[in-house]
Formats: C-alpha cells, structure tokens, sequence
C-alpha cells in the first residue's frame, strides 16, 4: 500500500503546493465547465475566509485531511 498528494500552483498566489485531490478547496476557473476546478493553498484559503468573515459570509470549510497525502487506493 502506497500514499498520493498532488503537487501543482495555487489558484490564487502561485505557489507549489501538496494536496489531496479529493479534499483540497478548489475554484472554477471558468463557469461552465466543471472540471476547470483549481486548487487552492491553505494560506490562501486563510485569507480568504477572513475576507469572507469580514463580509459577513461563512467561511469555506476546510476538511482536515485536505493538505495531506491519501491512500492510492482511493484515487
């Protein structure tokens, strides 16, 4: 038995990060298509809930295994 992470940019600032595929908060990056969904780093997500707080939103939940390695077999 082996483990996976994702690795590419953040949706928002660029930077490589780690991820499971299944977990990680995620955007469409184009409306139509559903499968235009990007990642996005915790530190982002951070401040994007503050933003979002700060408006008087609910934050975006963040599950707790979003940023971490998953077993291969469930991809």
């Amino acid at each position: 038995m082996g483990y996976v992470f994702c690795t590419s940019p953040c949706l928002c600032c660029g930077r490589l990060f780690s991820y499971n595929v299944h977990r990680v908060p995620s955007f469409r990056t184009r409306p139509d298509d559903a499968s235009s969904r990007e990642p996005v780093c915790l530190s982002c997500m951070a401040i994007i809930n503050v933003k979002r707080k700060e408006k008087g939103l609910a934050p975006f939940v963040i599950f707790s295994d979003a940023y971490e390695a998953i077993p291969e077999e469930e991809l």
